[in-house]
């Protein structure tokens, strides 16, 4: 006796995560990030972190040349856009899974007032976009005498 166990749907065990990935994306971790921008056709993953004389943002970008990729800065706001490009292949045959995501990307970050917009630099390697932003020296605060007349 021969038994073939199939789901009668195979997406159902891929359902939860789906819906937790778009609610995800949606709402993000801490329910409130806006940095990917409406017409982004997919926004690439971001580590963002604080040292104590740097910030630094490292993006995921795999199959994007880092010389394609814009990044500006203006009013306290870092902008980071680019694109994946689609490989055309022809080929006898369909796809069966489509999960790698191509087309255009912009993400955008408001900055501290301690950052120093002068002094930001970027590098690529290995399909890992790397943004320093230097941190400004702490001013202290200073006290102001009142004369008296």
């Amino acid at each position: 006796m021969y038994i073939q166990r199939s789901a009668y749907w195979p997406a159902a065990g891929h359902f939860p995560r789906e819906i937790s990935r778009a609610f995800g994306r949606l709402f993000d971790e801490a329910g409130n990030d806006q940095s990917d921008v409406v017409t982004s056709e997919w926004a690439p993953r971001v580590d963002i972190r604080e040292e104590d004389k740097r910030f630094v943002i490292e993006a995921d970008i795999p199959g994007v040349d880092p010389k394609s990729i814009e990044i500006n800065m203006d009013k306290g706001v870092l902008s980071i856009r680019g694109e994946r490009k689609t490989e055309q292949k022809v080929e006898d045959g369909k796809y069966t899974r489509v999960e790698r995501a191509h087309g255009v990307f912009h993400r955008r970050f408001g900055l501290p007032d301690s950052a120093n917009a002068d002094g930001i630099r970027a590098t690529g390697k290995h399909g890992v976009l790397e943004i320093e932003i230097p941190k400004r020296p702490e001013t202290t605060p200073r006290k102001i005498d009142i004369e008296v007349e």
